[in-house]
């Protein structure tokens, strides 16, 4: 089996679930990939894909994208970005008078800076007048984020949301092939399915796991085992 597209901030394309080839073949890209066929598809972001497509039917056409570090929500906002011509900006940098026509993506908007909260609150206003989609990242629901106008968080607790589950079975056994492939290591597929198996089912907890491991492995000038991942495992 020919697995293609690791790309930084999503996941593997073309891998078949359930099962993991006696050899992995990496076909590496640039890691400038961001497209929507580089980006993994499994039953823990299914529905958040499916709602990114169809923005006409978003309620009052805005919605928050919800769901852990790691798990997808910039890679989804570019691929949105660049299937509806949308922009997309920064917590620090919202446009108050957005006079455009196209869609906004506003990233991380947990952490919205209070001086800004003014400038969201404008900008929502806008596009809904106008009738243009607002597309919002963030690890936490709007009723955990640090707004201080009143009529901005009504408004945003208003929007619906859509969650990126924790990985299911499927999608941890790509993503852990993923951080290993970010290294440039190339485990046997037995430690894919060692770790899979036992670790807690985290985007966070995968990515310390393989740093752990990768270290382990060089300090020890061996490929990473299933005794090595045993170990990573036990310790607290």
């Amino acid at each position: 089996m020919r697995l293609r597209n690791i790309v930084t901030g999503g996941f593997i394309a073309g891998c078949q679930s359930n099962t993991m080839p006696d050899q992995l073949i990496f076909d590496w890209p640039s890691p400038e990939g961001l497209s929507a066929e580089d980006f993994y598809v499994s039953d823990a972001n299914r529905n958040a894909v499916t709602m990114l497509r169809t923005p006409e039917a978003w309620p009052e056409r805005k919605l928050v994208l919800v769901g852990p570090a790691g798990s997808g929500k910039s890679h989804l906002a570019r691929i949105f970005e660049q299937e509806h011509n949308a922009i997309v900006v920064t917590v620090g940098a919202i446009p108050k008078a957005y006079e455009g026509v196209t869609p906004v993506v506003v990233e991380d908007a947990d952490t919205l800076p209070l001086d800004q909260n003014e400038a969201l609150f404008h900008l929502h206003n806008n596009l809904r007048a106008r009738d243009i989609p607002l597309l919002l990242t963030a690890k936490t629901a709007p009723s955990r984020w640090p707004l201080v106008l009143p009529d901005l968080a009504s408004r945003m607790q208003a929007t619906t949301p859509v969650h990126i589950e924790e990985p299911d079975d499927e999608l941890l056994a790509v993503l852990l092939t993923k951080l290993f492939a970010d290294r440039q290591v190339m485990p046997s597929p037995s430690v894919i399915r060692y770790l899979s198996t036992r670790m807690d089912r985290t985007y966070s907890e995968a990515k310390r796991i393989i740093a752990a491991l990768d270290r382990e492995a060089m300090t020890q000038n061996k490929p990473p085992n299933t005794k090595m991942a045993a170990a990573i495992l036990d310790k607290p």
